[in-house]
């Protein structure tokens, strides 16, 4: 400091640093504080969408179009990230024509159903002619048939009968008596039937009805039953009889070519070691799409760690279908394949988060819509004389399908380094470059499929029922329902109808030992509903 309190040039500059670092630290603040919002602003679109606007992706193809349009249109100056729009290579793919679309009206009544004639006939006195009054003559008949559905409750009274002998009851000491046999049930001492056991299991885990709204249903009916009797019906058949089918499913399983694989979550109140509100597991499993024996396979576990898909699938060394969570990756001897869709949900929800359409999300998506067309017409690729339809769904998406990802490739690495961190796209871009390697596979192998949505869609009949039931009590339960959802959703894979099928091996199961042949009760060796 010189006289007069003037500050030295060597006070200033220190002075002058200081604020200067003050800026900065500023400057930096605000740049986090606005990524903050920006991502924010992106959750609550986000969540205002998952909770009002549909759910369906198919609902945003006019969306996508438009974006499209409106990211060719765009100034070259909007942005770093926003000019770099690529055109698609031109593959030579052949247009397709859109399949006609079903005809309205009402379809007519399945001709398999039973018809019960109802005959209508005109009095007497109404036979004459109304115009002449001579009688009238039976020219034919209008018939029209409507749907009756009747369900009925009735009770089984199994009379066995009993013989003694006469000549030992008067001579000897013990007079013997012998009761004719009935064939084992499924749940010996209850008042179940197979039929009803078919019934309730069918109500739970197709319809998604729980256990207290079946039990009121069959108050309504006359028949009280309790919500406790219910659950030991469900876990009864399971551990009885049912998981006798999963476990030979469970083997079939492993020797399939293809085999998806992904997780949901359930919760289980009575779980030692565990709090009631945490978060176990249903991982699930199902063949390829092509299999002709689908089998749809859910294992309760109570994490989400790595060891549960490695000790379900063993020393397994087919194509395994799975999402980017690492503990997939862990099954050793497997040859892993990336679900495409999972990418591409990731740009629409960047897409959807954006204040204003188009720009990058909206660019990405034509590159996975083409992919996906071509992958449409790859299953119907017909192959050469000599050749499988893998072959040539391999061949077409080589020509086809390998050009787009290059490209897609490409514009990922030119905007990977502009795009925001910490944004709904650059986790969008970051996902699909990590996840690169694996989503590409599918082009080196016709079996391999492009995506695990055929698992998801299974799932989605599992979350369904989630929301009516909740949780469930135990883990004994837990895994019952593991069972049985297993064999309801192969039922369906197979086109199988669930309460017919669960009817005639509920009633087979008990008659056979442990040890006994079972393959003609595996849902793929039953008779098929019609298409």
């Amino acid at each position: 400091m010189t006289r007069a309190g003037t500050p030295t040039v060597a006070e200033l500059m220190a002075l002058l640093a200081a604020h200067t670092a003050e800026i900065t630290a500023l400057k930096a603040e605000r740049e986090a504080l606005s990524q903050r919002i920006v991502k924010l602003e992106e959750e609550l679109a986000l969540a205002r969408l998952h909770r009002f606007a549909p759910r369906s992706e198919k609902h945003m193809d006019r969306v996508f179009n438009e974006a499209e349009q409106v990211a060719r249109e765009a100034d070259a100056d909007e942005g770093s990230a926003e000019a770099d729009a690529v055109e698609l290579p031109d593959t030579g793919l052949p247009d397709t024509q859109k399949p006609d679309g079903q005809k309205r009206g009402r379809r007519p009544l399945p001709a398999n159903l039973p018809r019960e004639r109802v005959e209508y006939d005109l009095a007497d006195d109404q036979k004459n002619c109304p115009c002449c009054s001579n009688p009238m003559h039976r020219m034919g008949e209008l018939v029209t048939e409507q749907l009756q559905i009747e369900v009925k409750a009735k009770v089984l009274q199994n009379a066995r009968f009993k013989y003694a002998c006469r000549h030992c009851d008067r001579t000897g000491i013990i007079t013997p008596v012998v009761i004719a046999p009935m064939p084992a049930q499924p749940l010996p001492g209850s008042i179940a039937t197979a039929s009803t056991l078919a019934f309730a299991l069918v109500h739970k885990y197709v319809d998604g009805t729980p256990l207290y709204r079946l039990a009121q249903a069959f108050a309504r009916a006359g028949v009280p039953v309790s919500r406790g009797a219910l659950g030991h019906w469900v876990i009864g058949s399971s551990e009885r009889h049912l998981h006798r089918l999963y476990d030979a499913l469970k083997l079939r399983l492993r020797s399939q070519t293809v085999i998806h694989g992904d997780e949901t979550t359930v919760q289980v109140l009575k779980e030692e070691g565990k709090d009631p509100t945490s978060t176990s597991y249903m991982w699930t499993y199902r063949s390829g799409e092509d299999s002709e024996q689908p089998i749809v396979l859910f294992d309760y576990q109570p994490g989400r760690g790595q060891e549960h898909p490695r000790t379900f699938l063993g020393d397994y060394r087919g194509i395994l279908m799975s999402d980017g969570y690492s503990a997939w990756r862990t099954v050793n001897g497997a040859t892993h394949v990336g679900c495409m869709a999972h990418a591409r949900r990731r740009f629409v929800d960047a897409l959807k988060a954006r204040k204003k359409p188009g720009g990058p999300p909206a660019q990405a998506l034509t590159f996975f819509d083409q992919l996906y067309r071509i992958e449409r017409q790859a299953r119907d690729e017909e192959p050469d004389e000599g050749a499988t339809q893998a072959d040539a769904r391999r061949r077409f998406r080589q020509k086809h399908a390998v050009p787009v990802l290059n490209a897609l490739k490409a514009w990922l690495d030119v905007i990977a380094p502009k795009v925001v961190p910490d944004t709904k796209l650059e986790d969008a871009v970051s996902y699909t470059l990590n996840q690169w390697e694996y989503l590409t596979r599918y082009t080196e192998d016709g079996r391999m499929p492009i995506d695990n949505n055929l698992l998801e869609r299974d799932i989605r009949i599992f979350a369904t029922g989630r929301k009516s039931w909740l949780f469930s009590d135990t883990v004994q339960g837990a895994h019952a329902s593991a069972v049985i959802y297993s064999l309801m959703l192969t039922c369906r894979a197979c086109r199988v109808e669930p309460l017919a099928w669960l009817r005639h091996v509920l009633t087979e199961l008990p008659q056979r030992p442990d040890d006994a042949d079972i393959e003609d009760l595996l849902p793929f060796n039953f008779n098929k509903q019609p298409a």
